[in-house]
């Protein structure tokens, strides 16, 4: 094999890893970082986590059409997907309700269809209860406060998110329903944590799984 062939299949090979890599992580997972703390303690900023892609199906990008129908998300799901008002950022909730779920919150408790919802996962940093009818912003949301709204049903094919860190996070109370093209995945391990200024890597959190 003379020096131009064996240039040749080395930019085959090249592109053929190439195309592998993008086909995984177009479909099958995907790497994401965790830029804020609405998630705590369940995700911490600086965690870098795994997600399944395939799991939920199979979708063309760009139009969000499913190709392959596989698993829908169910509650308690940690699911990243793409903002419903700008798809070019991605967020990581908590799947609190599916479609035509009927959802209320009570004094920071949470109801599915009239049933009391048991959420171990779930942190509040602040001892303010918000009423229904506050106008303070930060506590304002489409349906009601941050600590009191609904009863809300899901309309089909679309979901509602919320981070764990309940009294922190900017989530459907606040901008709506998850559609059913924007999701991504489901977040499954955490690969690696460690933050910046000063440098602290989490060892602990390494290969710890996302639940």
């Amino acid at each position: 094999m003379n020096r131009k062939e064996k240039i040749m299949d080395w930019v085959k090979s090249i592109v053929i890893a190439l195309i592998i890599a993008l086909f995984i992580r177009a479909f099958v997972i995907e790497a994401f970082k965790i830029p804020s703390s609405s998630m705590e303690d369940t995700l911490l900023v600086g965690d870098h986590i795994l997600v399944n892609r395939f799991i939920y199906g199979i979708r063309m990008p760009f139009t969000g059409s499913t190709i392959i129908k596989n698993k829908e998300p169910k509650f308690g799901d940690i699911v990243v997907f793409m903002y419903p008002k700008n798809p070019n950022i991605y967020f990581i909730k908590r799947c609190i309700g599916t479609p035509n779920d009927v959802l209320e919150m009570k004094n920071k408790v949470l109801y599915i269809d009239g049933k009391k919802m048991t959420e171990p996962y779930v942190i509040h940093r602040d001892e303010n209860v918000y009423a229904r009818d506050t106008d303070y912003m930060p506590a304002k949301t489409l349906f009601g406060s941050r600590d009191n709204w609904g009863p809300v049903k899901i309309p089909p094919h679309k979901y509602f998110m919320m981070g764990d860190n309940r009294d922190n996070s900017y989530d459907s109370r606040y901008w709506g329903f998850v559609p059913e093209k924007n999701l991504t995945g489901k977040a499954f391990i955490i690969y690696g944590s460690w933050e910046y200024n000063p440098l602290e890597i989490r060892f602990n959190r390494f290969f710890k799984t996302v639940k």
